[in-house]
């Protein structure tokens, strides 16, 4: 079902695999055409993709009030208050990551800051249909309301072209969205970049997808901001002979039930732990409603790895900058030091990554496909522009001011100079 390397096998396969570009792709290919018919013929192109993306056309497409309101009957108590508790503990994290505006001054009479600004519209995208993420619409919204944008948007997919499911409108109410349209796809987000006579334009997209939905958020970047251009799921676990073999496998089919794409990996210096663990993943697939999902991806992207010390499983791990990281070792919060590049990182026997995308209040909106070496899950920060501002006294400038002529000179730049010694000028 699942492969089984050693280290230098696996490191080999990860120095070997080529990136293809996604500009080439099918999904590119579609989304630009989409995307550029909904600039042109706003609500007529919309009707056409949603009609032959998902079969009926709703009478409108935002959802009313009236609905918002009936959405709260249809969901049972003990799912709103789980929803509750979990908005509770988002929001908790989250508006830890608030900044104030930073003003300083120093004694030549200059001045100098930071405004944090909170973005005007946000756009939120919620997957839909067959498949149902209120944890999404939580994770999303709540840091963009925190952050104080004044419109956030959320667009998915309605179910049969009729309603959306009723727990993403009771989410979203939880959460604090301003309103909720009745689209998905490529097509809702051209409407949420460029606007239609139906639904608004936004000023920043976020929330995860399928690839054309990653394939129409790349496209739009630049006239919109976007959160980023998610990959496959993934998970890494770093664990040793304390680890719990059905633990490890619940935690790897977790991750690869997602979708055949998903990949999910084990470092451990335990060959018992491999050999009890392929055992589990055996015998949990056979229970698991998505199990054909499962085991495809784990046959196609999982991996078993024998490495020699704890310290070749941070390497490989490091290397890989997995979107999730388990670290299944005692006194696990003692290795944290040793994480370089990690989306989220989840310590101990008793922290499995489920906590992390349902609950316990760190987003799990993350990077993916090795994209946390250099960028970071989603926080209030995505939802903040910085100004930086600047107040010089005329003698400060007149301080600064031959360093300045003297810089802009170098760069053959003499307007650049010339604004700061007309100033001078008596």
């Amino acid at each position: 079902m699942i492969s089984t390397y050693r280290a230098s096998e696996f490191e080999a396969m990860l120095h070997a695999q080529k990136k293809q570009s996604n500009q080439t792709s099918e999904a590119y290919q579609v989304a630009k055409e989409v995307i550029a018919e909904v600039q042109a013929d706003g609500d007529r192109a919309l009707a056409k993709y949603v009609e032959k993306f998902d079969g009926v056309v709703p009478d409108r497409y935002l959802v009313s009030e009236q609905e918002r309101e009936q959405a709260w009957q249809q969901v049972d108590d003990q799912t709103i208050q789980a929803l509750k508790n979990a908005a509770e503990n988002i929001r908790a994290f989250h508006a830890k990551q608030i900044k104030q505006s930073k003003f300083m001054q120093d004694e030549l009479d200059i001045v100098s800051g930071q405004l944090y600004r909170a973005i005007d519209k946000v756009g939120i995208y919620v997957p839909g249909g067959t498949a149902c993420y209120p944890s999404s619409v939580l994770m999303n919204a709540i840091p963009a309301v925190l952050a104080g944008v004044e419109e956030v948007i959320m667009v998915t997919p309605a179910r049969h072209g009729a309603e959306i499911a009723p727990i993403l409108s009771v989410a979203a109410d939880i959460a604090g969205v301003s309103s909720i349209y009745k689209i998905g796809g490529i097509q809702a987000v051209a409407a949420l970049a460029y606007g239609t006579e139906s639904i608004p334009s936004v000023d920043k997209i976020v929330g995860p997808g399928n690839a054309y939905v990653a394939a129409a958020k790349a496209l739009v970047y630049g006239d919109v901001g976007i959160d980023m251009i998610a990959g496959p799921s993934e998970v890494a676990i770093i664990a040793d002979q304390t680890a719990n073999p059905a633990h490890v496998a619940a935690d790897l089919i977790a991750q690869a039930e997602h979708d055949t794409n998903a990949r999910a990996f084990l470092f451990t210096p335990s060959q018992q732990l491999i050999d009890e663990t392929k055992v589990e993943l055996s015998k949990q697939t056979e229970r698991l409603p998505r199990a054909e999902i499962a085991v495809s991806a784990l046959k196609a992207n999982g991996a078993l790895v024998m490495v020699e010390h704890l310290d070749d499983a941070f390497r490989l791990s490091n290397m890989l900058a997995p979107e999730h990281l388990e670290i299944q070792v005692d006194h696990a919060l003692d290795y944290l030091k040793y994480v370089k590049h990690a989306g989220s990182v989840f310590l101990g026997h008793y922290t499995p990554e489920s906590l992390g995308d349902y609950y316990a209040g760190p987003n799990h909106v993350l990077p993916t496909s090795g994209t946390a070496k250099f960028s970071s899950g989603l926080s209030v920060d995505d939802f903040v522009k910085k100004t930086t501002f600047l107040y010089y006294s005329k003698t400060a400038l007149q301080n600064a001011a031959q360093d300045v002529i003297t810089i802009a000179e170098e760069e053959q730049l003499a307007g650049h100079a010339r604004a700061v010694s007309q100033r001078l000028m008596k």
